[in-house]
């Protein structure tokens, strides 16, 4: 199954394939470089669709716009963070080497502090001892997980069923925030519904954290397994094991002969519609590719501080995804790959794959999207306060919550 999945993503996974044996990657230089960059990615690596790729679209255009050269380091294992880190700051010459995701906290706490003249930024890792030479990017991804889960939710509602699931990869902190905010969107909407229908819905949460973030088999076995049980809609919040998640929803469309759901996935961090078109209603944008890009123009512009930044609706560092977002990213794969990939979906041209992802939003009532969006500009302007789990503890707390008002009661208690 993991070689079936893969293959049939192998034209996506190519346009965005680093040449790696080892840890060292590849130089993408502008016409005039006036300096270097670097990024050193996290096992999950390019060609995950997702995480990692939504950090090599904000480098490599900041390295566009600001004619720099762009380095890319990967690492095959949590061994090479240290190494990759070292290998670049070792050399003295970058204006700032970003480092992506969360596992790679210790390392980059203990490489900065040895090259304190060297700028460093890094994804998803927070430390309150982290030398002062780290721009620590974080990400409201409760925010945009909740409003998700409403839209999951009230299409689980409309359609008479009862389960919405999520897929995780690895049970770590940053994950926690994802679960929790789908959780208060789905108690949010159950709310709503209520209050729009007259009737009562009760809808579950199932959920299962995979262990990891590369293994596609996984995620189409935990999806599965959830479709099994009656999720009506399931989002993945796992990397490229969640390219899984929507294999199983799309072979469960066409064993009752859909073209398009319910039920559906949801996608994450990049607008992932185009992947599976039909079956992937909507994306949870974590937009990591705004977070390394305001890191690079800082370094250039001379405004690099070394704290903590955190990017939500209000910045637009988290979002739903609109058909806009999906093509726009469809567009920034190479001709080449988007004329295959046309071909492999049965699309003659982008026009049409376009018209296809608005028929599929379609599916789903106006009255859904206008209620998200009214969800969406109550957190803005501060109506509503979504919970954000950083810990065990605090994700338990909001699994036995039974109301969103009880979840946005933990939220203001967490922050006192």
């Amino acid at each position: 199954m993991k070689k079936s999945v893969l293959a049939l993503f192998l034209i996506g996974i190519l346009a965005f394939s680093v040449v790696a044996s080892g840890c060292i990657g590849k130089e993408e230089t502008a016409k005039t470089s006036a300096g270097k960059i670097a990024i050193v990615y996290d096992v999950g690596g390019r060609g995950d669709l997702s995480f990692n790729d939504m950090a090599y679209l904000g480098a490599s255009r900041a390295a566009k716009d600001f004619n720099l050269k762009l380095v890319e380091l990967q690492s095959n294992t949590e061994d090479d963070y240290v190494r990759n880190l070292e290998t670049l700051a070792q050399q003295g010459d970058y204006l700032v080497i970003v480092a992506v995701g969360f596992m790679m906290t210790d390392a980059v706490k203990k490489v900065a502090a040895e090259y304190p003249n060297q700028h460093f930024a890094i994804i998803d890792g927070f430390d309150p001892e982290m030398p002062d030479n780290v721009m620590m990017i974080l990400f409201k991804e409760n925010e945009g997980s909740a409003l998700v889960g409403a839209l999951a939710a009230l299409i689980t509602a409309n359609s008479g069923k009862d389960k919405v699931g999520i897929v995780l990869g690895m049970e770590i902190p940053p994950l926690y925030k994802f679960e929790g905010g789908y959780r208060f969107g789905v108690a949010w909407a159950r709310d709503y519904y209520k209050q729009k229908t007259g009737k009562d819905v009760d809808i579950d949460v199932l959920y299962q954290y995979t262990g990891t973030f590369n293994d596609p088999a996984k995620g189409y076995q935990a999806a599965k397994a959830q479709l099994g049980q009656g999720a009506w809609v399931i989002y993945q919040v796992a990397g490229g094991t969640g390219v899984g998640v929507f294999q199983a929803v799309e072979e469960y469309l066409k064993a009752h002969n859909q073209k398009m759901g319910p039920p559906y996935a949801i996608g994450v961090d990049s607008a992932q519609e185009w992947i599976k078109p039909g079956a992937i209603i909507a994306s949870m944008m974590k937009r990591v590719d705004v977070g390394v890009y305001s890191a690079v123009k800082a370094a250039v512009e001379g405004t690099f501080k070394g704290d903590m930044v955190e990017l939500g609706l209000k910045e637009n560092g988290v979002g739903m995804s609109s058909v806009d977002d999906v093509m726009a990213i469809f567009d920034s794969l190479p001709e080449d790959t988007q004329k295959q990939k046309l071909k492999e979906l049965g699309f003659n041209s982008k026009e049409e794959l376009k018209k296809y992802l608005e028929d599929t939003r379609k599916q789903v009532p106006d009255w859904i999207w206008q209620a998200v969006d009214e969800l969406k500009q109550k957190i803005i302007n501060g109506e509503i306060v979504v919970p954000k789990a950083l810990n065990k503890e605090q994700i338990e707390a909001i699994r036995k919550a039974k109301t969103w008002q009880e979840m946005e009661e933990l939220a203001k208690k967490w922050a006192s």
